[in-house]
């Protein structure tokens, strides 16, 4: 065959395939021509911008300068220096939160698993329940543990148990809460809270169980030879205050966070829309222990995002000058229930809306029912 017959076409392949096809010797031509280089290549990842991530950034940070500049239309007034106010009370529990991520994601999942105990049980509920309540994060950092949480093998039900006993129960929002309507009332809506993240995740793992909400990928059975105290040696190891550590436990808790980041970040730039355009100053005249209250107080939490430390001012005011009771319990607990922010997180952790929407869905008559009762 003579050398410069013309070569069979190349066997066309993916572009993304793993290995490509050997040369032949027709491939080659006698007259040494050049192969062409590629234009690109087709496999390289492509960088996408998150518009939402800088987008709500940028106006975070344009608001947060707006609050040290005088002048201006009121609202942007009001706009600014509520984006401060919510940045000033939420970014150490942001800051926590991403070194909390970056120790977790350190952590094997298994001692996970057997510190929250089972997924689909009560049990595990409880336990879920129980380390919401003792851990001590605002709100928007206890959505990126959760989130990790989840992505560490924590079943639907426990995840939304975490979540619901979680932004208004941290030790600190519970000293400015006890301050402000006493010892009594603050044991009881913990106790109630407690309840209600209990049922919230026992009925959202029974709804998995009958296939009505998707289930957690990464959930799994823990091995019978699997020991607690030789795993938590060997991860100790792993999470050892050294500086390569915490440089490394940074690093990944910003890199696992910037999910959430944004959401966060979008959420405080929508509270300060709300707050520039929504009044708050007339829940003590709209909001008294009725039907009517209770459904306006619904609404007022669910349309005006909050953090934890400034629900509790809230909440005393509705005890103190609407005596209602009931109304103060729902805008705490309807608040973390109803928050667009955590059903956002939520939907883009689980990658399901079902499950994003089932938490207010389960746990919003649970509360109302309790506030009224707690008016009556």
């Amino acid at each position: 065959m003579s050398c410069c017959t013309p070569k069979p076409e190349p066997e066309k392949r993916s572009c993304c395939s793993a290995t490509p096809p050997e040369p032949s010797a027709a491939d080659h031509s006698c007259h040494d021509e050049a192969p062409a280089a590629d234009a690109a290549d087709c496999c390289a990842p492509t960088r996408r911008i998150d518009w939402l991530l800088w987008g709500s950034l940028i106006l975070l940070v344009v608001g947060l300068a707006g609050h040290f500049v005088s002048g201006g239309p009121v609202w942007w007034h009001k706009f600014s220096h509520a984006s401060f106010e919510f940045l000033s009370k939420a970014w150490w529990g942001i800051l926590v939160g991403i070194i909390a991520v970056g120790v977790i994601g350190r952590i094997p999942r298994e001692i996970i698993a057997s510190l929250l105990g089972q997924g689909g049980t009560l049990t595990g509920t409880i336990r879920a329940v129980f380390a919401g309540t003792l851990l001590d994060l605002c709100n928007h950092g206890v959505l990126m543990v959760a989130a990790q949480l989840y992505k560490k093998g924590a079943s639907t039900g426990q995840t939304m148990a975490f979540l619901i006993s979680s932004p208004w129960n941290s030790l600190s929002v519970t000293l400015i809460l006890a301050a402000m309507i006493g010892w009594k009332w603050m044991l009881v809506f913990i106790l109630l809270s407690m309840v209600i993240g209990v049922i919230t995740g026992w009925t959202a793992d029974r709804l998995v169980k009958a296939g009505k909400l998707p289930a957690n990928p990464h959930q799994f059975t823990l091995p019978d030879d699997f020991r607690l105290r030789s795993a938590l040696r060997d991860a100790g190891r792993a999470v050892k205050p050294t500086p390569s550590n915490i440089r490394g436990m940074v690093v990944d808790g910003f890199r696992e966070s910037a999910m959430i980041l944004r959401w966060i970040f979008f959420g405080i730039v929508l509270a300060g829309i709300i707050r520039a355009f929504v009044p708050d100053d007339l829940f003590s005249h709209y909001f008294g222990p009725t039907l009517l209250g209770l459904f306006l107080t619904l609404l007022a939490t669910t349309v005006i995002e909050v953090c934890s430390e400034g629900s509790s001012p809230i909440a005393a005011d509705l005890m103190a000058r609407a005596a209602a009771p009931g109304n103060a319990f729902t805008f705490l607990m309807a608040g973390a229930a109803t928050d667009y922010t955590e059903m956002l997180v939520l939907r883009e952790t689980t990658k399901s809306w079902k499950i994003a929407l089932a938490l207010p869905l389960i746990a919003t008559p649970q509360i109302l029912l309790i506030g009224w009762l707690l008016n009556q």
